[in-house]
């Protein structure tokens, strides 16, 4: 769709509408088809050429994919040995690999020029579709939510049902019953604001990156000036936004690490 064509606002209201109808009923648990659609895609592109390379590594000298790949995991690994100190890291290394570079790979859809794509699935016969599966606040919450469940297996499978449901009540201010509820409603508080921070910050930043991106493309639509300066703003926000796609997966990964970590610890 022509940014000439429309108003700011409707131009920005198409490319901010989801392909087809939603799986659901609109409410929160609405699946959105292009967001499941592309994050698919993407994770099995990722994945998959890890999986790849990692198959045919050799011993000798690697070449630069494999290098590139195991730089990529030492670098991870690190990021967990200084975090998480049980005997369940070779599970949680490849969660947080897995975790990094698939929203890594979500953000960086955001890179892709909006009226380029649009035309692209205008010849699939979609009507719109939302490219960015991370500007997509269902996707980060079910991220997020998969994480928070996560972290409550394992705490109840190094505590017990007992120890954990012990620690709800009897930390952080003690065992004495008189103040149980208010260990549960502090527990309670910590448990809901995890899976709201991990999904709303990765949503707002990504988000927002989307929007600003569609104003500089409307810039297009005032002529050659409007063009030229929209080419030079866009350029500037594409190498800053570089570093916010890869800080919100970092931190994305990072919450995960430690997330799982606490799980594990008692207090």
């Amino acid at each position: 769709m022509a940014a000439e064509e429309h108003t700011p606002t409707s131009y920005i209201q198409h490319h901010l509408s989801f392909a087809a109808e939603p799986v659901g009923d609109g409410s929160f648990w609405t699946l959105h088809v292009d967001s499941l659609i592309t994050a698919v895609i993407l994770g099995l592109v990722s994945m998959g050429f890890i999986w790849l390379v990692v198959r045919g590594a050799t011993a000798g000298v690697p070449g630069k994919r494999q290098a590139f790949v195991e730089l990529l995991v030492e670098w991870v690994d690190e990021q967990v040995a200084g975090i998480f100190h049980g005997d369940r890291r070779p599970f949680v290394a490849p969660l947080a690999l897995t975790v990094f570079v698939w929203v890594l790979m979500m953000n960086a859809m955001d890179f892709l020029p909006v009226d380029w794509m649009a035309m692209l699935t205008h010849g699939l016969g979609a009507d719109s579709f939302r490219i960015v599966p991370t500007a997509d606040v269902n996707t980060t919450f079910a991220l997020a939510l998969s994480v928070w469940v996560l972290m409550i297996f394992y705490a109840i499978k190094v505590k017990g049902i007992g120890g954990w449901i012990h620690e709800l009540f009897c930390s952080p201010f003690g065992s004495n019953p008189l103040i149980w509820p208010a260990n549960f409603l502090f527990n309670l508080i910590e448990y809901v604001s995890k899976p709201l921070s991990h999904a709303l910050r990765l949503f707002g930043n990504m988000y927002a990156g989307e929007i600003i991106f569609l104003l500089l493309w409307l810039w297009a639509a005032t002529g050659v000036v409007g063009t030229l300066l929209g080419a030079v703003l866009g350029l500037g926000w594409a190498i800053f936004h570089i570093l916010i796609v890869a800080l919100q997966a970092y931190i994305f990964m990072m919450l995960t690490i430690v997330y799982i970590s606490m799980a594990h610890e008692s207090h």
